[in-house]
Formats: structure tokens, C-alpha cells, sequence
């Protein structure tokens, strides 16, 4: 669209002197002012006016801007018809449901201790006595009616130690023992900031038996005299167990079971008794699939009298641990298994041999390990290894031997018994030289060097 228009523009001071042309285009105007000067007079005139004449071009330009464009005034139309509603209420999603749930139920804990001397009781009390995580206020802690007399705060545990006959204890007597009784008291304190509390109302019975028969002097009670039965006693037994044991050497194993790169720890003892002090050895041990020591595949990795060869032989970890008391001995095997046998299950058994404390440690009385490419002795006597390498060895002494684990006794001559556990042989006594006595199942013999009795526990 356009338009073509013109104005005239009649100056001051008389006539015409020029015009002023517009074009308009669309939306938009284009102006075309020309101006007709005859005169110098006239040229000053407009200088003069100048600014009507910038007042009058900017009021036409905004009209031009403001023209009337039909195509504008139409009403507008949607591609597409609305179909907005108005939101209704939100619906409440379902929470979603774990696949299994349990409620967790409080376990017990071990978290009191007792201890029971001569005169007074000694009661500690862990801080956090529920086992939850949150320790307890000890002002709602009470020893009957006695409260924490102190804490270790290393330990996180609080004290009590009161005299027997304190403490609201409640005193019984039965045929053998007298009982000292006592509730240990927890009521949960309130803090002065919150009224809730994480922990509830505990009553803990806490007891101290006393033996009626007994020797109730201060003094230590060390008689010089030994009863015949002891001497009879010690005269016949040496009593040897051969035991698994947990990875801390604390307990005794509960299962047999082992996996292929596991440590078997394993812990041979004598029992002491009213025996000089004794000091005990594993001679041999061999692994077998059946009970038969003779059955084939067989395996011995201790041989020579104490030398642990399963570490030579294989680069295993195997070892004896160095001794820390003289009637026992320790020793871990790395476990495995025989080439091409299904089955996973081993006998061991293992020749046993206890002498005297005082006995030397020599090459027949020794616990040798092969550590860093060289034996070393769990005493430190490593001079009595030097023959392990070449695996020569010599026998000597009087023995009775047994085989197995459970426990058996042979009494009057020599006896064998498959079992486990400890065993006895009994049937005389020796004594050997520089040695004191022995005993060995199986008659008596003489033995140099103090002789020993000897056997195999499984």
C-alpha cells in the first residue's frame, strides 16, 4: 500500500517557499521536504523557525507511524482448539513396598562385668550398656542402693566396688557356697533440654558364690608336703592333647572345616599336673585320607623329630610359633589337599614327645622351622636345626607311644588307642639321667638326658 500526498508551507514574511512531499509505504512514512530559497532573506527566516519546523516534521512522522492498517484489526484465530480444564484435587500416590521386611529385634549385649574378691565386689558397667550406640547417664545407675563410685574413660566403662555386705546385698547360704546378691538399677534420666530418652528401665542381677569350705587366710596356703595319691598320680600319666584352634589361638576350634589358602592352627600340649615342669614336642605329624597312619596317599610334613619339611618341600607358610610356654607348642599348616582325590577329607596324626623343662634342646628334642631359607628353632636353640636340611636324625630313649585323637589309657605294658584328643598310657615308671622321672604308657625304660614319655595324639 502506498499513498502519495504533498503539503505547502507558507513561511513568515510573506509567499510560499516550499513544500513538503510524504510518501507513505505499508506501516512506515517517508517525508521529502524541499524548500524553494529565492532570497537570502528567506534562507534566514527558516533559520530562524528551525525548530517549529523539527516540532512540525516529528508530529507528522508519529502520525505516519500511527496510520490505520486494517490487516492488524483482524481477530485473532488458533491452530488448534483448546482443550485446558481446570486442575482437579491431586490423587495421593501409593508408596511403594520392599520385597522383605523384618523388624529388627534388640540382641543381647555383654556389658557387665563382675568381679568377686575376699571383702568386696568390683561391678563394671559399660557407658553404652544397651549395645545401641548412645551411652547412659550414670547418675541413673545404682548398685542396689550405691551409686558409680568411678570411671575409665580409656575402657568407656563406669565402676562400682563396695564391701559384700553393702549395697542392699541380699545374703544366701547353701550347702556348699554362700551367695551375695545384688540389682543393678538403670532409670532412664531426663534431660533439662528434651523431655524424650533413647533408653528404657533395666534391672541386672549381679551375684558373688563363695566356697563354705575353704582355706579363708590372708596368707597363701603352700603345703611341703605332697599326698601319695599325687605322687601315684604323676608317677603313672602324662596326659597330651592335640587341638584346632581360632585365629587368635583364644578357643578352640568348633568346626573342622577349611578352605584351600586357610591357615590350620593347631596347638599340642601336656598337661603338667604334679610333674617336674615339662616341656613337649611334636616328633612327627602325617596327613592321611583314611584313619590308617600306613594308608596311602599319605603325607608327612613334620619328620626328623621336629623338623616342619612342608615349607621346604612346598614354599609353604608352615611353621611352628615361637614358644611361650614349655608344656605348649603351637604350629599353623597351610591347608591343601591330595593331587586327583575328590574327597576333602584328612586325618592327621602327630607323634607327640614331652621331656623335661631342664632337658637341653638337641636333635631329638627340638621344633624346627624353615623360615627364609634357613631352620630356626621356636625356643631360639637354632644350632640343634642344622641336621633338618640333610634329614639325618638318630632315635634314643624309652617311649610309649599312642595313636589317634579322642582319649584312651594303657596301663600294665604297652597300649595303642585310636580316639581324640588327650590320652594316657600308663604301666610303670623310669627315670633317666640329669633328668628326674618320667612315665610313658607301654612298661618302663631309661632314657639319657632325662628321658621322656612320649605320644601320638590326633
Amino acid at each position: 500500500m502506498q499513498s502519495i500526498g504533498r503539503w505547502m508551507v507558507s513561511l513568515p514574511g510573506g509567499g510560499s517557499s516550499g513544500e513538503i512531499n510524504y510518501k507513505m509505504r505499508g506501516s512506515g512514512c517517508m517525508l521529502l521536504y524541499s524548500t524553494l530559497c529565492s532570497s537570502p532573506a528567506v534562507g534566514a527566516m527558516l533559520l530562524k523557525c528551525r525548530a517549529t519546523c523539527l516540532l512540525a516534521l516529528a508530529l507528522f512522522s508519529c502520525l505516519c507511524v500511527a496510520q490505520w492498517n486494517p490487516d492488524q484489526q483482524n481477530i485473532q484465530t488458533f491452530e488448534r482448539p483448546l482443550n485446558w480444564v481446570y486442575p482437579g484435587d491431586p490423587v495421593p500416590e501409593t508408596p511403594a513396598q520392599p520385597g522383605s521386611f523384618e523388624i529388627r529385634h534388640p540382641v543381647p549385649v555383654a556389658t557387665v562385668a563382675v568381679e568377686c574378691l575376699e571383702s568386696y565386689v568390683h561391678v563394671e558397667v559399660k557407658k553404652d550398656m544397651f549395645g545401641t550406640g548412645h551411652p547412659i547417664n550414670p547418675d541413673g545407675l545404682t548398685l542396689g542402693d550405691c551409686r558409680v563410685t568411678g570411671q575409665d574413660s580409656g575402657a568407656q566403662v563406669l565402676i562400682f566396688e563396695y564391701e559384700l555386705q553393702n549395697c542392699g546385698s541380699d545374703l544366701k547360704m547353701t550347702e556348699d557356697s554362700f551367695i551375695y546378691s545384688y540389682v543393678l538399677n538403670y532409670n532412664p534420666q531426663v534431660n533439662n533440654e528434651s523431655p524424650v530418652v533413647r533408653t528404657s528401665r533395666a534391672a541386672v542381677l549381679v551375684s558373688c558364690h563363695y566356697p563354705r569350705r575353704h582355706n579363708v587366710s590372708s596368707l597363701p596356703l603352700d603345703p611341703l608336703w605332697v599326698p601319695f595319691s599325687a605322687v601315684k598320680v604323676s608317677e603313672e600319666f602324662l596326659y597330651f592333647s592335640l587341638k584346632l584352634m581360632t585365629d587368635d589361638w583364644g578357643f578352640e576350634r568348633p568346626s573342622y572345616q577349611y578352605y584351600l589358602g586357610d591357615m590350620i592352627h593347631i596347638e599340642a600340649t601336656v598337661m603338667q599336673y604334679f610333674h617336674v615342669p615339662l616341656r613337649v614336642y611334636v616328633d612327627s605329624c602325617v596327613a592321611t585320607m583314611a584313619p590308617d597312619v600306613n594308608s596311602n596317599p599319605r603325607y608327612v610334613f613334620i619328620d626328623f623329630h621336629g623338623c616342619f619339611v612342608d615349607a621346604s618341600i612346598t614354599n609353604s607358610a608352615s611353621a611352628f610359633l615361637p614358644r611361650t610356654v614349655e608344656n605348649k607348642l603351637r604350629f599353623q599348616l597351610e591347608a591343601f589337599r591330595f593331587l586327583g582325590v575328590e574327597s576333602g577329607l584328612l586325618y592327621i596324626t602327630c607323634h607327640l614327645r614331652a621331656t623335661s623343662a631342664a632337658h637341653a634342646i638337641n636333635e631329638q628334642h627340638r621344633a624346627c622351622s624353615f623360615i627364609g631359607n634357613t631352620w630356626k628353632e621356636a625356643s631360639g636353640a637354632h644350632q640343634a636345626c642344622d641336621s633338618c636340611g640333610s634329614g639325618s636324625w638318630s632315635g634314643g630313649g624309652g617311649s610309649g607311644t599312642g595313636t589317634g585323637g579322642g582319649s584312651w589309657s594303657g596301663g600294665g605294658g604297652s597300649g595303642t588307642g585310636t580316639g581324640g584328643g588327650s590320652w594316657s598310657g600308663g604301666g610303670g615308671s623310669g627315670t633317666g639321667t640329669g633328668g628326674g622321672s618320667w612315665s610313658g604308657g607301654g612298661g618302663s625304660g631309661t632314657g639319657t638326658g632325662g628321658g621322656s614319655g612320649s605320644g601320638t595324639g590326633g
